[in-house]
């Protein structure tokens, strides 16, 4: 069959999976998120490239954003309804295009989240200054600010002053959150189908983000059921077939701080035996092979 890569040829993640599914006998296609075209017409709709209109199955990499502002927010609508009429359309996108869509969007993922009985951060969002600085206020003072997009720990800060707020509040919408003291590391959990496979991520000295992208250690890690549990639900409550979840041990018990519908496993292959690339490859072929 044919397997279309959706990302960046030369990517770690890409050219694994591509090996991986070369291995398995599939054709393999890298379509980079700005090639997507898509028409509309008295024929009905047509995709492109090729190998997105054609693929067997489509695997994302990456995230559908690149640039800022009303720029990013085109792009991001129009990449995310392309893959969803494409799916329509018959082709199975794994993650599935609305999974994507709420993975992006923090708010919505952990509102989804709290919903179903999950330990969250408390978090507020808000528009505008004034706004801000009463949440930040409600949070005692002192929180962490994230974009509502963004993952790798880009764009994330301490806010621990009313004028810091003030100018979050000045950007437009503040995604503010509770922040949780914590021993210098948290969990990062892999859900891929009904496997799942853990690492602590250790924060270099003097810094309280534990993103392996951002100099975070990772570490073999025993995980209690109950933990690797909380992750199955976390990945299930937004309907993700492969997940990172991470995990906070929070003063009162885990607390979930998002869910990654695109995640990444570089770190975590360095501290567990098994094969995640593969793992996630048969997940991908399952999802075709059981339709």
């Amino acid at each position: 069959m044919l397997v279309t890569l959706l990302g960046e040829r030369g990517g770690w993640h890409i050219e694994r999976l591509a090996e991986a599914f070369g291995r398995h006998g599939h054709t393999v296609e890298v379509v980079s998120w700005q090639a997507i075209g898509a028409a509309v017409g008295p024929a009905g709709l047509r995709f492109a490239p090729d190998a997105l209109a054609t693929a067997d199955v489509v695997a994302v990499r990456g995230m559908p954003g690149i640039g800022s502002g009303p720029q990013r927010l085109e792009e991001v609508i129009f990449r995310m309804d392309a893959l969803a009429q494409l799916e329509a359309a018959g082709t199975p996108v794994v993650n599935k295009p609305r999974v994507l869509e709420i993975a992006i969007d923090k708010y919505l993922s952990l509102a989804m989240l709290a919903r179903a009985g999950i330990r969250v951060p408390q978090t507020i969002v808000v528009q505008g200054e004034a706004s801000a600085r009463r949440a930040w206020d409600q949070l005692g003072g002192s929180c962490v600010a994230k974009p509502l997009f963004g993952s790798r720990g880009r764009g994330i800060s301490r806010i621990t002053s009313d004028s810091e707020a003030t100018a979050i509040g000045a950007g437009g919408v503040a995604y503010l959150q509770e922040f949780i003291p914590h021993p210098g590391w948290d969990l990062r959990i892999l859900v891929v189908g009904d496997d799942a496979f853990a690492m602590r991520r250790v924060a270099v000295a003097g810094e309280w983000r534990t993103n392996v992208s951002l100099g975070g250690r990772p570490e073999a890690v025993e995980v209690p059921a109950e933990v690797i549990a909380i992750a199955r639900h976390a990945a299930a409550t937004v309907g993700a077939t492969i997940a990172g979840v991470d995990i906070l041990p929070g003063p009162d018990g885990p607390v979930v701080l998002e869910v990654n519908a695109v995640p990444a496993w570089r770190g975590l292959q360095s501290v567990v035996d098994t094969d995640l690339t593969e793992a996630v490859a048969h997940e991908v072929e399952k999802v075709v092979f059981s339709a």
